[in-house]
């Protein structure tokens, strides 16, 4: 629709990048498309209909991954070895996260922390849509500054037994928090996925990159409420 009302957004193919026949498109397709279309939705329908656990579906789209890199031409002992150095630092990383947000979380569980955050905000007898604003607010703004990663692994745990001692669906909850923290990414001042595309388009304005993601803000903004009602 945005590319219909401003076609500029969305200009077509230059005529020496356009397929000349049928067939170049149906090549096209069953090559370019379809081979890493087939591996994603064998990573993730594997895990959707129960065959394989995450860690399973994981290996295997990774051996695919390589294969794929294979069948196209496209590896090489350069590319391969920045994988796998760029894998090992994030596992380190999330490790390392973890074994910080258990030592947290134990801290916290001893001093009694979460039940004393419960207690307090049950006492205030406010509607619990009012409490779970608030948190989804406190969640919105760590959005900002904070990766996905610390807020799951630490700030979260905190707040379960708040969640459950107000009746909402942990799974629910989970659903509430992914969309919140999609939405605080794309949300100024900050909005870490503006500077991680002007790092991929440097002559994009980053003003420009705000404005387009607004619109996608406000569809995140619709998609939360919904979930909520």
């Amino acid at each position: 629709i945005r590319c219909m009302m401003d076609p500029k957004l969305g200009p077509p193919l230059p005529e020496e990048m356009r397929a000349t026949s049928i067939k170049d498109v149906w090549i096209e397709f069953f090559l370019g498309l379809v081979p890493p279309a087939a591996l994603v939705f064998a990573a993730l329908g594997s895990i959707l209909f129960g065959f394989a656990t995450p860690t399973e579906a994981a290996g295997c789209g990774a051996m695919g991954a390589l294969l794929l890199s294979l069948a196209y031409k496209k590896l090489t002992l350069k590319k391969l070895q920045e994988a796998l150095v760029k894998t090992l630092e994030i596992s380190a990383l999330i490790m390392v996260l973890v074994a910080a947000s258990n030592f947290f979380g134990a801290v916290f569980a001893r001093l009694g922390t979460p039940m004393l955050l419960t207690e307090f905000l049950l006492s205030l007898e406010m509607n619990r849509y009012i409490i779970l604003a608030i948190i989804m607010g406190v969640i919105f703004l760590l959005g900002w500054p904070l990766e996905w990663v610390p807020i799951v692994m630490i700030i979260v745990p905190i707040i379960l037994p708040l969640v459950e001692a107000l009746g909402f669906n942990l799974t629910w909850f989970a659903i509430l928090v992914a969309v919140n923290l999609q939405t605080a990414w794309l949300s100024p001042p900050v909005a870490l996925s503006a500077y991680f595309l002007k790092g991929v388009v440097p002559e994009w304005d980053l003003k420009d990159i705000y404005l387009g993601m607004m619109q996608f803000m406000v569809l995140q903004v619709i998609g939360l409420i919904i979930i909520i009602i």
